[in-house]
């Protein structure tokens, strides 16, 4: 008896002893887990932190290559705004001032988001080159595409609607590469669409071009726009179409170009409602006082 308790206790005492030095090694594991995984994770927020920076100085470099919200050229007035779908947009809107007259450009590149956006550089910057030998719209639209065709990289396809104005006497000269027609809402209520141009930018290196020629009167105003206005979808899968937008930009007539630009932009969203966009959108207003 005396010889089976002894062994009991002994049994008991090593069950004692190895329980206590099993616990520290299982709870020192989890904790050093519990820490590796915050350190995961606070590397991911930092990472999470500095793409978040870097794609907002992304879209700060796109507001500053594009043009102002308004200008002012003589009689005329400018108003554009862009709307991106992922942080950045593909498309652009810029207005330059070349030997008295003003080049006003708008482009959409195929496709949304960072790899639109990416290339919003280059192309901005192939229209200011070719604008600064020649400015005529054609003879811009031309370049672009030659070089754009001739690169060996692949390259998205871009439409681009290029308008020289000559703030003098209202004559302006347009070329529209595969860009909707622009609307030109006449003083007396006239709607004209401009669509003289040729293909979308990028396809045939040798694709041929030319230009369209109007007169702005005092009242009239010019509408270029992107597709992704048009083709805002409602819950119902709607676009909003030419017939809103015709109806849209005849109620806000009456505005300034700034003030009819916000008109048309709200009347697409209230359309969309809480529906994300589908593209990103583009607008230019030209009006003419008097």
């Amino acid at each position: 008896m005396s010889y089976s308790g002894f062994n009991g206790g002994s049994a008991a005492r090593r069950a004692i002893d190895i329980q206590p030095s099993a616990r520290p090694r299982r709870n020192s594991s989890g904790r050093a887990r519990q820490v590796e995984l915050k350190l995961k994770v606070a590397a991911l927020e930092k990472d999470f932190a500095d793409l978040h920076t870097a794609i907002s100085e992304a879209a700060q470099v796109h507001r500053r290559l594009c043009a102002p919200r308004l200008v002012r050229h003589g009689d005329f007035e400018i108003a554009s705004e862009i709307f991106a779908v992922r942080h950045v947009p593909g498309d652009f809107v810029t207005v330059d001032k070349v030997d008295g007259s003003v080049i006003l450009a708008l482009g959409d590149i195929c496709g949304k988001g960072l790899a639109a956006g990416m290339w919003i550089t280059h192309f901005v910057g192939l229209v200011g080159a070719h604008t600064a030998v020649n400015s005529e719209p054609e003879t811009i639209v031309r370049g672009v595409n030659r070089d754009l065709c001739l690169r060996q990289s692949n390259v998205p396809l871009v439409s681009l609607f290029v308008a020289r104005l000559d703030p003098s006497t209202g004559l302006v000269e347009y070329c529209s590469a595969g860009h909707p027609p622009a609307f030109l809402l006449r003083a007396n209520g006239e709607l004209e669409f401009l669509s003289e141009g040729g293909l979308l930018l990028g396809v045939v290196p040798a694709a041929p071009y030319v230009s369209g020629h109007i007169e702005l009167g005092v009242g009239d105003v010019l509408m270029v726009y992107s597709d992704g206005i048009t083709e805002s979808l409602n819950y119902a899968g709607e676009e909003f179409g030419y017939e809103r937008l015709e109806a849209q930009l005849r109620r806000a007539r009456a505005g300034a170009a700034d003030a009819m630009l916000f008109s048309v932009l709200g009347a697409v969203q209230d359309f969309a409602a809480a529906c994300p966009l589908v593209d990103d959108m583009s607008l230019a207003i030209v009006r003419r006082d008097s």
